[in-house]
């Protein structure tokens, strides 16, 4: 097989994108990715980040985009993105919330792109699921991020309230996040 074909079998489950970090992995050289966008066989989307010219555009690849700019690999969607990928609330973020590892503050690059937020957390696996195959934190943990960044209170309310409702956390959880929810802000 052609490294092009490898790489697009990576690229079926993250929206037509490869990173770097994929091709590494497949012991396909970087050269062999600047390459290949010389040639038009792929494009170059942001340092260390290629799409594939012939996948479809589709409304979510600035969010699977998002998480791969990052080039790690627990990176999730989070804070105010996860609760309106998750369609919990009325909220409508600006910017795309990408939450990484903290160990990976010291390694950060300086040019996050204007439409990124990028938060340290160290989540444990429990905390990250998948939404429409991104990486994207539980409903529980974005909740809990938007509480601690203080996002509009009856935003969280309203998601709470969703969550709940479709059964995505329980009676408990739920209590829990009202009360930090409606503890005085600082």
């Amino acid at each position: 097989m052609t490294a092009r074909m490898d790489l697009w079998d990576v690229a079926v489950e993250q929206y037509g994108y490869v990173t770097t970090r994929d091709a590494q992995n497949l012991a396909i050289a970087s050269l062999e990715l600047t390459k290949l966008a010389a040639r038009g066989a792929l494009e170059r989307v942001s340092q260390g980040v290629y799409r594939f010219p012939e996948w479809p555009i589709g409304a979510n690849d600035h969010l699977m985009e998002a998480v791969l700019w990052t080039r790690d690999p627990h990176a999730a969607l989070s804070h105010d993105t996860a609760l309106d990928v998750y369609e919990l609330c009325n909220i409508n973020p600006d910017k795309t919330h990408v939450t990484i590892p903290r160990r990976e503050k010291k390694l950060r690059r300086n040019n996050v792109p204007a439409a990124l937020v990028v938060h340290y957390e160290d989540l444990d696996g429990t905390q990250i699921g998948w939404w429409e195959q991104i990486p994207t934190v539980t409903v529980a943990t974005a909740i809990d991020q938007c509480i601690a960044s203080r996002v509009r209170l009856d935003l969280v309310l309203q998601a709470i309230d969703t969550a709940r409702r479709q059964g995505r956390i329980d009676q408990a959880t739920a209590e829990r996040q009202r009360r930090n929810a409606r503890k005085p802000r600082a």
